[in-house]
This record gives structure tokens, sequence and C-alpha cells, in this order.
């Protein structure tokens, strides 16, 4: 008998934060389906993101690279040709690498054509895909004037009878007023509204079942299939019945304090002031916006119990590696701010749950781990799992197997790494930052949070004795040597080869003492030389 068929379920969600699923310990939103999968596996309750956007974020998962290595800095920004994939190393050992859904993917379109290859072939989507076979690609943003192409969900609404120029922003982003006129969901005081669009027809249904319909047509093939919902990224709307199942009662209280607005790091001041921030620092915006946050997430939840029972009734639980996380996090008012992009735990750290088909996982199954994790382990842990060869001068990340079989914690990680551009936020502007300088380093071990601000003093939080990262030590006289060692260990991580990918350090190591035998001849006298080698 051959070896059986591997497959991977990689499930992110978009803007998740990390605390927002009742088995992460949120008193009111309940999410049994995604519980149950962290009861047949590991979750992890310190992993965190390689970036605090969506699109370099993204590039990190998906590459298993820094973003100072994979070079897409912000969103829009390309991912350059020829940056190795998790598609390009599946593809070498025969699995598909599928989307549906969400990647945030910018194409290289210079680089594609300056090496003649031609957009629409195999090779050309390829390359522009981030290394998926895009089975349907559906970024979620598109409202008009956004993007060159529609998605094919738009076509599914306007063929359910949702007619509109833009049935994505008008339908299923919309609320109807009184007259029946469009309430825009963009604007956060129709976010208690329904969403016009009926629920089966709304954006997670529909992308839940165009990944159960690759799973039926790709029968006992291996692939990874990437299940990248868009939401519950704003704009903060969702269809009946779930826009009221939360309300004002159940949005816990922001977790900021007026200290944190004295004496602030400059450039988090500069994130006080932007609209995103100020909004959210009014109450009524958070009663109105967070319930149908919640909305949006337990719709997800639902959708998941949808697909956990097709896959358990095809036995798929026992061959599939499934994983559910987020991009990264919505501060959704915390800290006094909006949006993600900073790195307090809102933020930057992520919902991490892996379930390992292997019986060598089966003594962690219900654990919880609190080893430090990146984003960028998942890919190696995926080429691992279905049978690839490990490639540690490519993929930065490391292999999740270990802790997955129960294995020490000792000597895993001493520190975590996340990079942030700033250059197309006010803050350049209001400190007169060059935009090669807009960067921001955070460095995190076990206790401390370090971020390395180029131009500036550095912050530094003590998350053992300030878990609500109220207090910024990075000015503080008596925490110079915690600041002198995370700043040491950013250079080290700095100093590392990173973009020496094409021959790994066995190949190089193998070819010591290899120059003579191949007849090159450096540093010889003369024939006597030459016979003693």
């Amino acid at each position: 008998m051959g070896t059986p068929v591997r497959n991977v379920l990689f499930i992110m969600c978009d803007q998740l934060r990390f605390d927002y699923l009742s088995c992460y310990g949120h008193p009111h939103l309940k999410t049994p389906h995604i519980d149950a999968l962290a009861a047949r596996g590991v979750r992890f309750t310190r992993a965190y993101v390689q970036s605090t956007i969506c699109g370099p974020s993204r590039m990190s998962f998906y590459t298993g690279r820094y973003v100072r290595s994979h070079g897409s800095t912000w969103n829009g920004i390309p991912l350059r040709v020829g940056e190795p994939t998790l598609g390009d190393h599946l593809k070498e050992i025969g699995v598909r690498n599928v989307l549906v859904g969400k990647t945030h993917m910018r194409a290289d379109t210079e680089g594609i054509l300056r090496l003649g290859i031609d957009p629409k072939s195999v090779i050309g989507v390829h390359l522009a895909e981030c290394g998926f076979e895009p089975y349907e690609r559906h970024d979620g943003l598109h409202p008009k004037g956004y993007e060159p192409s529609r998605p094919a969900y738009d076509a599914y609404l306007r063929a359910q009878g949702f007619n509109s120029e833009n049935p994505w922003e008008e339908w299923a982003n919309s609320a109807a007023g009184d007259d029946g006129e469009i309430l825009s969901g963009w604007l956060m005081r129709y976010s208690n509204l329904p969403a016009r669009v009926a629920e089966e027809h709304s954006e997670t249904p529909y992308t839940t079942r165009r990944a159960m319909q690759f799973i039926e047509e790709a029968g006992n093939s291996p692939w990874c299939l990437h299940l990248s919902y868009i939401k519950p990224h704003w704009p903060y709307i969702v269809p009946a019945p779930y826009h009221d199942i939360y309300g004002p009662e159940h949005v816990l209280p922001a977790v900021r304090c007026e200290a944190e607005r004295q004496n602030a790091h400059p450039i988090l001041a500069s994130y006080f002031k932007e609209r995103f921030s100020a909004v959210f620092a009014r109450d009524e915006v958070r009663e109105r916006v967070i319930p149908a946050y919640m909305g949006l997430i337990k719709q997800i939840d639902d959708q998941l119990g949808v697909l956990f029972e097709f896959m358990q009734a095809r036995g798929l639980f026992d061959n599939t590696m499934i994983v559910f996380t987020s991009d990264h996090g919505d501060y959704l008012g915390d800290h006094w701010l909006g949006e993600k992009e900073l790195f307090h735990e809102p933020s930057v750290k992520i919902p991490f749950i892996v379930y390992d088909p292997r019986a060598e996982a089966d003594a962690t199954r219900g654990t919880v781990s609190d080893a430090l994790v990146e984003a960028i382990d998942l890919a190696p842990t995926f080429v691992e799992f279905l049978g690839g060869p490990a490639k540690p001068h490519v993929m930065e990340g490391r292999s999740l197997t270990p802790l997955l079989a129960g294995g020490p914690t000792a000597g895993w990680r001493d520190y975590v790494i996340s990079e942030y551009d700033y250059s197309l936020r006010r803050a350049r502007l209001d400190l007169n930052v060059p935009v090669a300088d807009c960067r921001l380093v955070m460095v995190m071990d076990r206790r401390w949070k370090y971020i390395h601000a180029e131009g500036f003093r550095p912050m530094l939080y003590d998350l053992e004795r300030d878990p609500e990262e109220f207090n910024d030590l990075g000015a503080d006289p008596a925490h110079a040597d915690v600041r002198a060692r995370l700043h040491e260990a950013m250079f080290a991580w700095a100093r590392r080869h990173h973009n020496r990918i094409t021959i790994s350090d066995a190949a190089i190591a193998s070819r010591y003492g290899t120059e003579s035998k191949r007849g090159i001849r450096i540093g010889y006298w003369d024939e006597d030389d030459l016979k003693g080698g």
C-alpha cells in the first residue's frame, strides 16, 4: 500500500482578534465549532504576526519569511517576482495549493513583463496569485473604482436577484432605510442594521460553499486549501439574524487609560489623531460596531460547523491538518486606537489553533501551549506534513511538529519579531520622517516587548507587571539594560542571511576543498607544491 494522501486546510479570518473567541476567554461570544477544533488540537496563546496589516502579514504567512526578507512592506506593494512561496514548495512535491477567498496579493506586473512572461499563462497566474491556484479569489474590498475587475461573487449576487452595478457594496455591505434607501455599511452608525443581502448569500456562507465544492472536486489528490474569509474585517455590517444577537450589554470595556495619552511616544500620539482612532474613542461607536463584529464572528463559527460536518462525513479529519488563525487583530478602541498597525496585543497577537491528525500528536490533543509562535512557522509546518524537504535557508519560520508532538519547548524560540511601515500614515507627515525611515520593529521575549522606532526613542512594555500595556518604559533609565538586550537581539536578527535562498547551508559546506579536484589551482607555487595537495 502507498502512503495515505495528506491534505491541509488553512483557515484564516481577516482582522479577527485573538480574544474574540470563547476558547480564548470571551465571556459572551460563543464559538463552539472553533472551540471543538481546539479540543482536537493545540491552542497557542502566544502567536504573533510578522506585520500588523493585511498585505505584509499575509506575504509572511505565504512565504514563511519576515517582511524585511520578502519586501512587501505595505498593502499594495507587490511581492517581487521570484520570491518563493508555499505554492512553489508544494508544487515540487505534487500538492495543489488552492485559494478560496482573500490573499491581498499585489502582483509584480512589471517584473513579470520584464521576464517576458505572459500574465495569463499558467506561470503568470502562479506568480500573480502568490503561488495559489485561484479556485475563487475574493479579497472583499471592492467599492466602486477600487478594482479593475470584479470577483465571481458579484456575478453570483446578481444571479440571485441582487441587482446592482456593485452588489458587494450595495447589498452585502449596506443596510436599508425605512423608505428603502441604501445605507452604506462604511458608515458605522448603520452597523446595528442587517445587511440587505440574505444571510445564505452573504460572503461567509458563499465562501464556505466554494471551499466545499473544491474539496468535492479534488477527489483523492493531495491539496493545501487556503480558506481565507474576508470577515470580520470592516465594513462592520452583518446580515440577519446575526445583526442583533449581541448588543451594547455584550461590549467589553475598552482597555485604555488617560495616562496613555500623556507624554505618549510621538508615533503613538500621531496614531491617536487618525480618523479611525478618533471614532473608536467614542463609546457610542464601540456600542454600535462591536456587536456587529461579534455577529460576523458568530457567522464564521456557524459556517465552520457546516464545513467540519462535511469533512467528518468524508473521513477528512483522518488525513487533514487544519489550522485556524487570523492575519492580525483589531483595536476596537483599546488604547484609544482603531484599526490595527501598531504592536499592542489586540493588534499583533492572533488566534492560532492547529489540529494535526497524526498519531504522534495524540499526546497534545486539547492542550494549550504558551510557546512563542510566529506566523511564518506555518509554511514549513505544511511542507513537512505534506512530505516535502526542510528549507531553512529559504523559509525563516520553523516547523511546529515538535510542539504538536509534545516535545520540550526549552530552546524553541527566545523572541518574536514583527515589523511595520507607517510611511502611508499621517505620522510620516506629522513628524517629518523620510519614507525610508518610517519603520517600526517589535522584538518580544516572554516578558518584555521592545519597539524600535528609527529616529526616535524606543517603546518598552513589561507584559508581566503591566499586561494591559499602559506604561511605556522606553525612556525609563531603570530599564536601560532591558532595552539594550532586546536591541542587540534585533541587531542579531538583522545580521542573519536572509536573501541567500538559492543554495542551502549544507550544499555550501559540501563544496569545501573541491576546487583542486575540479582543476582550480589557487595558491600553489610549483609542481612539488601541487603533488603535496
